[in-house]
């Protein structure tokens, strides 16, 4: 088996101070990537600031050979994500992958979540991750190549008191794939990662031994997501505790009632075990393949 390197390619990384960020930048960096670590320093709840997260990670990873610098502007900050993007090209030449890694997380029950925690949750993981995609679609698009990771979570698949954090992350989904559509014609894969691992945001006890949970174990999916043997875009996985897997969004068949029918609320109920039923579920690649699906019980069009 062939060693998948990243030598020559420059890849930025948010939220890579600590955890799992951490562990994403040591291996690109030990795979020779040369590695810029952002990190505002900031605490899980996503308040203060501080340089060094962001530094010591640019240490060991210096110390091992290997090549970084360090960033600490406030992704979340339309500013900040272009003054990140724009010092990597200025001072490595050129930017070639994002990895999308910052977040917080605001443990609240519902409905008492304070609305400003909802805000401060999309401004992290949502809004910064389309800031700094943004900033930087424009060098990977003129080189014809480029490599983004988002990071979404299983919690947007629903665990009490992290309304906000869930709402995030389902949006990076929409993101994902949506970015994923517009990268295919310009040479830029956008793919997302939903780590497990037993990290300061996590929390603590209840789970796995944490040595079983090593942010490490999770690195080599979002490595493999950020290199140029990536064949896929648009897709989700998993990764965590020495398992990685696929997530996918699937649609039934379901229940026709026919071209141009109009079924009743009662026809509905009726067959409410047929439109639930995932014998022969399709999993789009997008609303085009989505839609061709769910209406090819129309007539041709014209």
């Amino acid at each position: 088996m062939s060693e998948l390197r990243f030598d020559g390619r420059v890849v930025v990384l948010t939220g890579a101070g600590r955890g799992i960020g951490r562990a994403y930048a040591l291996l690109l960096a030990e795979r020779g990537a040369a590695v810029v670590v952002n990190d505002l320093g900031a605490s899980i709840e996503g308040g203060g600031a501080d340089t060094g997260p962001a530094a010591e990670v640019v240490g060991e990873i210096t110390a091992a050979g290997g090549t970084a610098t360090a960033d600490t502007h406030d992704v979340s900050d339309e500013a900040g994500a272009a003054a990140l993007i724009a010092g990597t090209v200025e001072a490595l030449g050129r930017v070639d992958a994002v990895v999308n890694n910052a977040g917080i997380i605001r443990w609240a029950p519902f409905p008492d979540v304070p609305a400003e925690d909802v805000d401060a949750h999309l401004d992290v993981h949502l809004r910064a991750s389309f800031l700094v995609t943004r900033a930087a679609w424009p060098h990977l698009a003129g080189q014809g190549y480029g490599r983004v990771v988002m990071t979404t979570s299983s919690g947007m698949l629903g665990l009490p008191m992290n309304a906000g954090y869930a709402a995030a992350k389902g949006g990076v989904l929409g993101l994902t794939r949506s970015l994923a559509t517009a990268g295919r014609k310009v040479g830029i894969t956008v793919n997302a990662i939903a780590p497990a691992a037993s990290t300061r945001m996590a929390g603590g006890g209840g789970g796995p031994d944490p040595a079983l949970m090593d942010p490490a174990l999770v690195a080599p999916m979002a490595a493999y997501l950020a290199h140029e043997d990536c064949p896929v875009t648009g897709e989700v996985y998993t990764a965590g505790a020495g398992r990685f897997a696929r997530i996918f969004i699937g649609s039934t068949p379901g229940w026709v009632a026919g071209a141009g029918a109009t079924a009743s609320l009662d026809e509905v109920a009726a067959h409410w075990d047929a439109i639930n039923d995932e014998n022969g579920y399709t999993v789009p690649a997008d609303l085009v393949a989505w839609s061709r699906s769910f209406l090819d019980h129309l007539p041709p069009s014209d």
